[in-house]
């Protein structure tokens, strides 16, 4: 009897593996889809802007129906280059590097990492954040690859859109009073010749802290047309490395910068 059962049970086992053999053509396996995370604050009146730029504007040019036809919508906007989640061009403070159009959808569209300092700064609003900071992080993480986007978490984003808290003053014009971290010229020399990275993000007003005068982050990234990404949102909602960013901005032409859709793509 035990001998009949072990030669049915090789038989279900080979008729099965046949079965699968046949159907192993017909048979598709697909990918969970990836989590996508928006990192980009929404553009309205509570939108922050540089002080001595124009807010965003909004005014309505139709919104209702049409000969009592058709529902119809259409604004306009006004908005300066440099405000919200945008984008700086490396030409904003470098003669002759890239503008708005110019840059290589390979700079855009790139592994991300993400760099968590809000610990570190804990609220100190003059915070300059380091080369030291940064190879810390690779300790801990591993090193950033070349062709990398690096977003740093600095924890500003708890203060949006309370522009006197995030930006350190809400006087237009104001811009002796300025108040949030940023990235340090050696910050800035490390990543762009040390570890060549495609463009770089925090979740603060500028490339550089507010207190800065020659905004010499800007220039180093700048001259090495490295595009930077400010004032974004959620960074935190984001694992160390392992996932890719996307980050497309209005496509002025030979613009300094641009308005910024940025999304970051989890596998």
């Amino acid at each position: 009897m035990n001998r009949l059962r072990l030669d049915i049970l090789r038989s279900l086992t080979l008729a099965v593996l046949l079965l699968l053999a046949a159907c192993s053509d017909r048979v598709v396996f697909t990918a969970p889809e990836p989590r996508l995370v928006d990192l980009t604050h929404p553009f309205d009146e509570t939108t922050i802007y540089w002080p001595t730029s124009k807010p965003f504007a909004l005014s309505e040019v139709h919104k209702g129906l049409v000969n009592e036809s058709y529902w119809y919508e259409a604004n306009n906007f006004e908005a300066a280059e440099h405000g919200g989640t945008h984008m700086d061009a490396p030409v904003h403070f470098a003669k002759g590097r890239w503008t708005v159009d110019a840059i290589p959808l390979d700079r855009l569209i790139a592994p991300g990492v993400m760099v968590d300092l809000s610990a570190r700064v804990n609220g100190n609003a003059d915070y300059l954040i380091s080369s030291e900071d940064l190879m810390q992080w690779e300790a801990e993480h591993g090193r950033i690859e070349a062709g990398s986007i690096v977003l740093v978490r600095t924890g500003w984003e708890r203060f949006w859109p309370d522009k006197k808290r995030y930006l350190g003053t809400d006087q237009p014009g104001d811009t002796a009073n300025l108040h949030f971290p940023g990235y340090s010229e050696g910050a800035a020399r490390f990543l762009t010749k040390e570890r060549n990275v495609a463009a770089v993000g925090l979740d603060t007003a500028s490339l550089d802290f507010g207190q800065s005068h020659e905004f010499k982050a800007h220039r180093v990234f700048g001259a090495a047309n490295v595009a930077g990404f400010e004032n974004l949102a959620r960074l935190g909602t984001l694992p160390a490395r392992g996932f890719r960013v996307i980050a497309l901005p209005m496509k002025i032409g030979d613009g300094s910068g641009a308005p910024l859709r940025i999304v970051a793509e989890i596998p």
